[in-house]
């Protein structure tokens, strides 16, 4: 699956950078997207316990000789950053010795092309089709089944390709690190994978010579999706036309219609050209000794080569001495609100702040969070709050990615005639800000949450890491000088003490007196798909044009030859795998105490949480009426953004800056784990804070629960205008889960929950909510909401803290529930119809079997403004106790890997597809499929190669593998015991569910096949959300939206 990665640490995190930048190969971790994971860091008193690696780390010297590497530095940080240069290609590395399991490695190298043909994106994609020691093909996607990696993927930047992984296991990390460098250092690039990962012609049907001949690719098919994403779009063009002059005037990923103009030679160049270790920058980071990686690294690629020296350095942008104004059109969508127009301010910030320049960039990271983020910033007063547009643009704010810097403000879903109005007002807040610069209690806020940032864990800390550093580094920056956070923090105080003016001055040096100034809009073009489509088919038809029948000859024959190819199976012998014999036996127990505050259940479970503190509550909905069900998503949204007790909704979100790490409320349906017929459904409370602000973070959730405000319909516009905007905007990009979602809906009254909070459904309600010209209606239904939602009598508590502040906690948690059991008048209590966890006392609420409910077959398709499909199929199984869901949660890897994988994305070009498992339902899926029904017939055709017997035990294995990368991926202390509280399922019955896994056989595949996949047997539901399609829309049997 395809995504666009926020830089994991961004100081400035309320409000919304949209790097375009990153293509990816594939989403190859174990969870269907990346979450925002913030850095910790931490003074040298604070430090975690050392391990052997850390400990070796700190007594390196300064030009210290190691493999062939040569020390640079040593700084004294919380983890211990070795600096190292090697000695005979200059290559450049990076070591962050720290105590976590999770280990990391990376290389990235600067690529930076100089044409829209997307060379760095389809070889970031043909380097792991196959190299000179591990030939076989893809044996990336091979590896996702023959380790235990937390983490696999390769990324495309504007000017940089990273290919990073990482695992918690020594043996498998040997084993990717081998794969890895001969992957990006010594690749096959056959002709035949750059057919298929790239660009080619070929016959619609390849077997048959006379059908039309069309273009097909993997990357072309996703870079088709991107550009079919308005935001996007958008930012790839402000990208282009603010530094038009180098690299960053070019599409890396490729624009769809220039992909055909790349050769196999030309690709084949750009490898040797920048595919080099004095090209490199090499990361390690965790718990395993650096030696060991420096020799590996050594000894299996770094060795074959000398220095050379790369011509690959990006220039600086000359400097205009005048603004600039563009305009560009985008697709209809009839999901978006009703104004349509965008119109962006950009400023490339002067030569004087180059990203290398890390104070100076953090300066401005901070400073654009002041002028931006939150309803006290300058210009969401001037720009969100008069409503002239639904919401800040795709691209706002600082951005680093860059060699040099840049920031942009604008607004998105405005009328066209509004243009010259929101660069009046865009000026005269910059001036404002000049005059009035910022209240002190604002600047300490962000303060405080780059201290949250830093003191909280998260499991994918070494990713983070590596993409924080990227930029920087790529352009010859100190990545280590990037980490000292404290200093920089430090010095930022003492700028601001010794000059007041400090930040002023900065805003009039980079806005107000910069002649790099872009005006990018943006309107719609109800002919624009139109436009795509004949643009295409005219590229087309000149390269068909030009063909003689003898190349159309050897275009069939080419077509049969990559066909035949990808039909084989293929021997992987030659790639190091781990062994079922490798995996744990037992799960690690967490250990959670049970108790209760106010009556009310708790589970406190103790954790190293560095001095943070994190808060949960379910709340249950059973007593909530069905006619208020779609609104609640809306009242989640709102409810902490409204105001509450004597703060308006200004001094709430100051408040909830200064004294906690974040608070939110949202829907939460967890399906029974015995019944597929039965759930929990409710809304989730989360917030997090420095144990020093316990009494302030309850403080606020009492005045939220006992008098929060609804009274302020502008406010409510506002909210409501954002949210349907953002949903809107989220189609094109998570497109397949908006279809798995629609296909469970008729299945589980689970998933018919789930479509009505998050599903399509909810995006169309919430559409019609923001063209409401009146919203009072709105705002009588939240309290009724409230009464029966925020009500202590339906509520469970979770607290994780370190064991020395758990009794603090407890207590606070008391006086909380005491300040909102006082308020209970029109507050119905909501009693346990099951108990789960055992023993305990914590109870799920769950809603009892829907007599109504009957599973049906349903078929949804839903017209969109896209040139690819999403497509789903799901199919009614069973929960998770059950004795065949082991079973068929390793038949569903074992079907992605060895069949849907080969034919959705290598025959058929979709950028990814694949089965999965969960909530009682065996879910087929794809995405960025430039097919739609036939992807159906495909998922059922897996259902055939399985029952016809072709796999082996190895198979078998690997998917074994495969799934248990999953179950065992690490877990944050903030989030220990949360499966227990959100589901019930206990590290018993987790334990039992392994134990299930491993005695999975090829006859019970077989058992389960039969009984829940096979041709009538199986009650399924199915949709797709794509283009115009005449044959579903000639079938009766559709529902089309």
């Amino acid at each position: 699956m395809c995504f666009i990665l926020l830089h994991e640490f961004n100081i400035s995190t309320n409000f919304k950078v949209f790097p375009f930048k990153w293509y990816h190969l594939m989403q190859a971790s174990n969870d269907l997207s990346l979450g925002k994971s913030s850095f910790q860091w931490q003074n040298p008193s604070w430090r975690f316990r050392s391990t052997s690696a850390t400990e070796r780390a700190l007594q390196y010297q300064a030009g210290q000789k190691i493999h062939g590497f040569t020390v640079v530095t040593v700084p004294d940080l919380f983890l211990t950053a070795v600096k190292l240069t090697h000695d005979n290609t200059g290559a450049q590395y990076l070591h962050a010795a720290r105590d976590d399991k999770n280990n990391l490695f990376s290389v990235q190298l600067r690529t930076t092309p100089m044409d829209n043909t997307g060379v760095p994106h389809i070889l970031e994609h043909t380097v792991l089709c196959g190299s000179e020691k591990y030939p076989c093909r893809d044996p990336f996607f091979k590896m996702l089944n023959r380790s235990l990696s937390t983490f696999m993927n390769a990324f495309t930047a504007s000017d940089f390709t990273m290919y990073p992984f990482s695992t918690q296991n020594g043996k498998d990390f040997q084993n990717l690190l081998s794969v890895y460098l001969d992957a990006v250092f010594f690749p096959c690039l056959r002709e035949l994978d750059f057919w298929q990962e790239g660009w080619r012609l070929e016959n619609e049907k390849p077997t048959d010579p006379t059908s039309p001949l069309v273009f097909k690719g993997v990357v072309f098919n996703e870079m088709k999706g991107a550009f079919s994403d308005n935001e996007r779009v958008y930012a790839q063009h402000l990208q282009n036309k603010l530094f038009p002059d180098h690299t960053y005037g070019v599409v890396s990923g490729g624009e769809p219609l220039a992909i055909p103009d790349l050769s196999w030679e030309q690709l084949k160049h750009f490898h040797a050209t920048h595919y080099h270790p004095s090209n490199a920058r090499f990361f390690t980071y965790g718990d395993l000794p650096l030696e060991q990686h420096l020799k590996q690294i050594q000894e299996e690629a770094l060795s074959k080569f000398e220095r050379t020296e790369p011509d690959t350095a990006v220039p600086n942008q000359p400097h205009w001495d005048r603004p600039v104004r563009l305009p560009i059109q985008y697709h209809c969508s009839s999901f978006s609100t009703c104004l349509s127009d965008t119109v962006v301010v950009s400023f490339r910030c002067p030569s004087l702040c180059s990203i290398t320049d890390t104070f100076e960039g953090f300066t401005l990271s901070l400073l654009s969070s002041l002028m931006i983020s939150g309803p006290n910033s300058p210009f969401y007063k001037t720009l969100i709050e008069p409503k002239i547009g639904t919401n800040f643009s795709s691209v706002v704010g600082y951005d680093g990615s860059t060699k040099e810097a840049s920031f942009s403000i604008g607004l998105q879903g405005m009328a066209e005639e509004d243009t010259e109005k929101v660069k009046q007002i865009i000026v005269q807040t910059i001036d404002e800000i000049i005059a009035n610069g910022f209240e002190e209690e604002r600047i300490e806020a962000l303060l405080h949450k780059i201290e949250i940032q830093m003191k909280h864990q998260s499991t994918s800390f070494g990713l983070s890491l590596a993409s924080y550093i990227a930029s920087c580094w790529n352009h010859d920056g100190d990545p280590v000088q990037l980490l000292k956070i404290s200093d920089s923090v430090t010095q930022f105080r003492e700028a601001l003490k010794d000059n007041p003016r400090f930040l002023q001055e900065k805003v009039l040096h980079y806005f107000k007196d910069n002649t790099h100034r872009l005006t990018l809009s943006m309107s719609p073009d109800e002919a624009y798909l139109e436009k795509q489509v004949k643009a295409e088919e005219e590229k087309l038809q000149k390269k068909v044009q030009a063909l003689s029948e003898s190349d159309k000859k050897d275009i069939y024959e080419k077509g049969l030859e990559l066909l035949s190819v990808q039909s084989k199976i293929q021997d992987a012998s030659c790639l190091p795998a781990l062994k079922v014999s490798d995996i744990e036996p037992t799960i690690a127990v967490t250990p959670v105490e049970m108790g209760t505050a106010g009556g009310v259940p708790v589970q406190y479970c103790e954790q190293p949480t560095n001095g943070m503190v994190y808060f949960r509550a379910m709340c249950s909905l059973n007593t909530l009426p069905e006619d208020l069900k779609l609104y609640v998503p809306l009242f989640c949204s709102v409810i902490t953004k409204m105001g509450c007790g004597g703060l308006d909704y200004r001094q709430q979100a100051q408040q909830m800056e200064l004294k906690t790490g974040g608070m939110s409320i949202s829907t939460s349906v967890n399906p029974d784990y015995s019944n597929m017929d039965m759930y929990e459904q409710g809304v989730l409370l989360s917030s997090s804070c420095l144990e020093r602000n316990l009494p302030d973070m309850f403080h606020l959730w009492s005045d939220i629960f006992n008098s929060p405000h609804f009274d302020d319909e502008e406010r409510l516009r506002v909210l409501v205008m954002i949210s349907a905007q953002e949903l809107a905007n989220g189609i094109s990009y998570s497109g397949h889960m908006y279809a798995m979602t629609r296909a469970a809906r008729s299945l589980t009254p689970t998933g018919e929950l789930q479509e009505t909070f998050g599903g399509m459904e909810q995006v169309k309600f919430m559409k019609r909510i923001a063209e409401m010209p009146d919203l009072t209606q709105v705002l009588r239904t939240l309290p009724r909401i409230k009464r029966h939602i925020l009500n202590p009598l339906n509520m469970r508590c979770a607290v994780n803290s370190t064991p020395q502040k758990m009794s603090d906690a407890a207590g606070q948690l008391d006086n909380f529930m005491s300040n909102v059991a006082s308020n209970k008048k029109d507050r119905k209590p909501v009693h346990c119809t099951v108990t789960i966890l055992f023993s305990t006392k914590l109870c799920l609420i769950i809603t009892p079997q829907e007599p109504n409910f009957k599973p049906c077959q349903m078929k949804t398709f839903f017209p969109m403004p896209f040139p690819i499909n999403f497509v789903s199929e799901c199919i009614r199984t069973v929960p998770f106790t059950h004795e065949d869901y082991a079973s068929l949660n390793i038949l569903s890897r074992m079907m992605t890997a060895k069949y849907l994988h080969r034919e959705i994305r290598e025959k058929g070009g979709a950028y990814g597809g694949g089965a999965r498992v969960g909530g009682g339902l065996f879910t087929f899926y794809s995405y960025r499929d430039p097919n739609s029904v036939q992807t159906l017939s495909t998922f059922r055709k897996s259902v055939d190669w399985v029952r016809s017997g072709q796999f082996t035990q190895q198979d078998i294995d690997e998917a074994k593998l495969s799934v248990f990368s999953a179950v065992d991926s690490p877990v944050a202390p903030s989030n220990k015991g949360m499966g227990r509280f959100l589901s019930g399922i206990t590290d018993e019955l987790k334990q039992a569910h392994r134990e299930r896994l491993f005695a999975v056989t090829d006859k019970i595949y077989i058992h389960v096949l039969h009984r829940y996949l096979g041709i009538g047997q199986r009650t399924c539901g199915v949709a797709i959300l794509g283009p115009e399609n005449d044959i579903i829309k000639k079938d009766p049997s559709w529902v089309v939206k």
